[in-house]
């Protein structure tokens, strides 16, 4: 089927460019939160493109396990990305003049009284 497969080529192409432009965020953003966002947002997004792609060519009970793997995505890498954001700013690697409202001092002054 010629639909599926040029489907399936735009999946991944799509894919495979929000990868890359995740991974060039990553390089030239110039703190580590604007990096946190680069490598979990367009990265994510890349997978799942990348993984709805593949599994369009398989069979569907292959494609389940595909499927189950970019949930698991989904998950992880948003949690992954508040730990680390919240480890680097205890560890004081996040730059305070680049941050417009700074909630989290807010939340811990509150919590050390």
């Amino acid at each position: 089927m010629i639909v599926l497969d040029v489907l399936t080529a735009v999946l991944l192409l799509l894919g495979g460019l929000f990868c890359a432009l995740g991974g060039l965020g990553v390089v030239r953003f110039p703190d580590l939160a604007t990096r946190l966002q680069a490598a979990t947002k367009p990265q994510t997004l890349g997978l799942l493109l990348i993984l709805v792609g593949s599994a369009l060519q398989l069979e569907p009970s292959n494609a389940a396990g595909i499927l189950l793997a970019g949930l698991f995505q989904v998950i992880t890498a948003p949690v992954l990305s508040q730990l680390f954001g919240g480890v680097a700013y205890h560890l004081g690697a996040v730059e305070e003049d680049t941050l417009l409202v700074d909630d989290l001092a807010e939340r811990l002054d509150a919590s050390r009284r």
